[in-house]
């Protein structure tokens, strides 16, 4: 299900349900300040609405339209503050959305450009702008509540509001550390690698497309590009990468070049300040069965350190965790990114760590088992249960986090309302009488400028 929600989320703007509605005789609906609501708009979000969920209630054209009109106000608000968006963030938002959906298709493009009857280029030419503009108005929206705060009183206060039988039922939560190790490529590995790109990059000295040897050699999804990784800012890239890449004239290839996820090759195709536009040739090192070997009895050790209490959890984590992953700075523990704190619900763990602490006692401690990263590459790790909560009524004691969380996102909520209502009284607005019938657009007619 997390796949599949993380599918959709990647896919939402970039849909072909979108392209279709486009296709329908358009006009201007709603005018709020410079920017327009057109009547695709509501369309193509009606479309992919009703293709998510099924049948929609009536008024759901009304709500999407009451959305749009707050989106364009945010964005009207955010060019009138002179809040600007760079080519180049527009660009790279861009690429990082196709390259998660492109990740989910196997990286296949042919199939990305069948299910969207596009090339890529033309995917993101024809979303470009919608980008931009949501880009501007998540930094407006940003802006706007970026002072808004609850203190401890309002959270009790937020919670005494909600009636007895209105209070959510929460499931069990645990929280789970974790020591990960990642285990080092042999030395004899290393070098296979590093011959191989200097082979690979005599070629191109000798007169071999960059490109073609980057589609045919590279591990990285940039291959499908011949390498190319688009445009780029000082600090996109990781410091070993991005320190060569800066050294390079145009046209120049580097010589091979170790970061934290291989060996690369890399070319400078221009450069424009501190922005730079590369592409490189990755290729990673193979771990053998020794090198797996290897880490998991590392992590046996540290885990017999761990059960005969010569060393702490904590302890172990600082002296033994890899220090790229999250846990590493809050004492192993991992961090539900949905809520920001250390609780998850069992259906939200990685299937691999849920199935090893479904049967574990509070405090023990797992065998080394592998795992992958997001990229691909093997990893050992140790976890250990280190709470575990019964079903319940929502508390404060137990679920403040949660609770504050929906106190901030209700005082939120109205302070947007109020936003809207003072900007309301300052800006031009017009809507098309086809939408006169929906009440939930009282307040944008409440008071009615004209210039």
């Amino acid at each position: 299900m997390k796949i599949l929600n993380s599918l959709i989320l990647a896919m939402i703007v970039f849909s072909p349900v979108c392209l279709a509605q486009r296709e329908i005789i358009d006009k201007v609906v709603a005018t709020i300040g410079g920017e327009l609501v057109l009547l695709s708009e509501v369309e193509e979000q009606h479309a992919l609405m009703e293709a998510q969920s099924g049948v929609l209630p009536d008024d759901a054209r009304c709500n999407i339209m009451d959305q749009l009109m707050a989106s364009k106000l945010l964005v009207n608000q955010a060019k009138l503050d002179s809040i600007e968006i760079s080519e180049e963030e527009v660009e790279a938002q861009l690429d990082a959305r196709i390259e998660r959906i492109l990740s989910f298709m196997n990286n296949d493009v042919s199939q990305f450009e069948t299910y969207y009857g596009q090339t890529i280029n033309e995917v993101k030419a024809q979303f470009r702008e919608d980008l931009k503009s949501q880009i501007l108005a998540d930094r407006m929206r940003g802006q706007v509540m970026a002072g808004v705060t609850v203190t401890p009183s309002e959270v009790k206060q937020f919670f005494n509001s909600i009636p007895l039988d209105s209070l959510p039922y929460f499931n069990s939560e645990v929280e789970v550390g974790e020591i990960v190790y990642k285990p080092e490529v042999n030395k004899e590995e290393r070098q296979k690698t590093i011959e191989k790109l200097e082979s690979i990059r005599q070629r191109i000295v000798d007169g071999e497309d960059f490109a073609e040897l980057a589609s045919k050699y590279s591990e990285d999804g940039s291959a499908r590009a011949g390498g190319d990784l688009g445009w780029a800012k000082r600090g996109k890239y990781v410091p070993e990468f991005e320190a060569a890449a800066f050294k390079l004239e145009k046209e120049e290839i580097s010589p091979v070049v170790e970061s934290e996820f291989g060996f690369h090759l890399l070319q400078m195709l221009e450069r424009r300040g501190n922005s730079i536009h590369v592409r490189h040739i990755l290729i990673k090192p193979e771990l053998t069965d020794a090198d797996l070997e290897k880490a998991k009895a590392h992590l046996d050790t540290v885990r017999h350190l761990l059960m005969t209490d010569s060393i702490t959890f904590s302890q172990a984590v600082k002296r033994y965790s890899n220090e790229d992953v999250q846990s590493y700075n809050n004492d192993g523990r991992l961090v539900n990114p949905a809520t920001g704190n250390t609780f998850f619900e069992i259906g939200d763990l990685d299937p691999d760590i849920y199935f090893t602490i479904d049967t574990m006692e509070i405090g023990s401690i797992s065998a080394p088992f592998e795992f992958r990263d997001p990229v691909g590459d093997i990893y050992y790790r140790l976890v250990m249960l280190q709470s575990r909560t019964s079903p319940h009524k929502a508390n404060l004691k137990l679920d403040y986090s949660k609770i504050q969380k929906a106190a901030i996102e209700s005082k939120k909520s109205e302070f947007i309302s109020q936003w809207i209502k003072d900007k309301v009284d300052a800006t031009y607005i017009d809507i098309d009488p086809m939408y006169n019938a929906c009440p939930v657009l009282a307040k944008w007619k409440e008071k009615d400028i004209r210039p």
